[in-house]
Order: structure tokens, then sequence, then C-alpha cells
């Protein structure tokens, strides 16, 4: 009977395991950077989708960029009055990406993170390094919201 039991526990796991599984986002975008300046690609909280606190899910870095540096970086935020939980403050991770100081072109980053209910989002961003300030698609200084889990600027 116990062995029966068991085996019928383990088949219902088994059938039910993918229901269980934590999904996986991919998402794409696209920056332009002047070269050579520390630019800020992203911003991850530690807000659930309720607006309570969890733990900040971090940044891994799956692809590193050719042309340049990514530096991740840990803090507070205040979160903008457009966010889904807004002016909350929540720790942070923020992920900066700077050139090399004579590049420009193309370069490309990815990385991983996971928001504080455990799903896993996976981020390509394709950055165009230019010689002047302010280029077409130039990420703001300051500002932007998404309305999940990731603030972008």
């Amino acid at each position: 009977m116990r062995k029966a039991l068991a085996v019928l526990t383990m088949a219902a796991a088994f059938a039910a395991g993918p229901a269980f599984a934590q999904t996986t986002t991919t998402l794409y975008r696209s920056v332009s950077v002047e070269k050579g300046k520390p630019v800020r690609l992203a911003v991850v909280t530690a807000l659930k989708k309720d607006c309570t606190q969890g733990e900040v899910g971090g940044v891994r870095i799956i692809n590193a960029p050719k042309n340049g540096q990514l530096a991740v970086r840990s803090g507070k935020i205040k979160t903008p009055a457009s966010f889904r939980c807004p002016n909350v403050e929540t720790p942070v991770q923020g992920l900066f990406y700077q050139s090399k100081a004579n590049f420009s072109g193309p370069d490309e980053v990815s990385y991983e993170t996971r928001t504080p209910e455990g799903a896993t989002e996976t981020y390509t961003v394709k950055i165009t390094v230019t010689d002047k300030p302010g280029g077409a698609g130039a990420a703001p200084a300051a500002g932007g919201a998404k309305k999940d889990g990731l603030l972008e600027l």
C-alpha cells in the first residue's frame, strides 16, 4: 500500500511539474549612448506585484559586451509616481554600461533577472555607441518607468 501511494504521489508530482515551474520571459530593447559615458541600463526592484517588499532577485550577466564594461550596483531607490507601486523606497540592483573610450558602433548585452515572485526575465539590449550625447533612442538621464519589477532608464 505504501509503495502504491508513493508511486501515485511521484506520478502526480511529475504530471503537475510544468504547472509549478517558474516562467521565463525574454525581452529586447535598444539604446543609444555616448561613448565613454556610463549609462544605467536597468534597475531591478524588490517589489512584488502587490507592492510588498521581497528579495532583490539580482542581475546575472549572460553575455558581456565586447566593447565596454558592465557594473552591477546595489542600493535603494524611491519609485517614481508613474510606477506601479508609486513613491515606495525599495532595495534595488542597477546595471550600468560604459563603452571603451575610443569605441563607436554597435554593442550588445544579455542579462537575467529574477522577480521577487521567482520568475526569470532575460533581457537582450542592443547598444549603439555614438560620438555625441543624446543620439536617437538615448536612455533618459532619470525618470522612465516600467509597470512591473524592473525600472528602466
